[in-house]
């Protein structure tokens, strides 16, 4: 059975929705943030060296990193559901948007993140990471004119960049982004998405 090593508050709660999306069967092994520094428990690291969630195991394989979780669930649980059909445009959009949350869209949105913590220290960035996070929630915002998810239809396209549009709801960035804070909206309604936080615990950013 397909194993997710869990922490709260995390990345990982987006592959427990997608596997709820899909129906597949999985185990749930559960790790919790340290309360005074909020980062991952050091038993992550036996799990994986770089001691980050999510990251599954299955049939002996063992993946970390979202977007190749995504893939390779869709790939082995989907038969042929939540992704364009390989080998079609629509399917290397639907690939770009698996990289590009977490190798473009979120990287201004941890910045921020971090230099927070430096108060007016942090104030020569600001206008840089401001600018930066405004391109790209507006090119997002302008992707989903005219429709409910990303590639149309619901896809794990929507489940990779969920985590984009909840950190900058947390941030309160959406008010000026109609398309991307509705979104966010919808897919927290999606009846998969409830179910998963039932089962993964807390979330802040539901």
């Amino acid at each position: 059975m397909l194993v997710v090593h869990h922490l709260n508050n995390s990345r990982s709660q987006r592959i427990l929705w997608l596997l709820e999306e899909l129906g597949a069967p999985y185990e749930i092994r559960f790790y919790q943030r340290d309360a005074t520094t909020n980062l991952a428990p050091p038993e992550l690291e036996a799990v994986h060296p770089l001691g980050k969630s999510p990251v599954i195991e299955e049939d002996g394989l063992k993946i970390a990193e979202s977007g190749a979780i995504i893939d390779y669930i869709i790939r082995r649980h989907g038969a042929g559901r939540l992704q364009p059909a390989p080998g079609t445009a629509a399917h290397e959009a639907y690939l770009e948007w698996l990289h590009y949350a977490e190798g473009s869209a979120m990287l201004p949105l941890m910045m921020l993140l971090y230099v927070m913590r430096l108060g007016e220290a942090a104030a020569p960035l600001m206008p840089r990471i401001d600018s930066e996070i405004a391109r790209h929630l507006g090119y997002v915002d302008a992707a989903l004119a005219g429709k409910d998810y990303l590639m149309g239809e619901f896809s794990g396209a929507d489940v990779q960049m969920s985590f984009v549009g909840e950190v900058a709801r947390a941030f309160g960035r959406l008010e000026t982004l109609p398309n991307l804070k509705a979104w966010v909206e919808r897919l927290h309604e999606r009846p998969a998405f409830k179910t998963s936080l039932e089962k993964g615990g807390a979330y802040n950013l539901a």
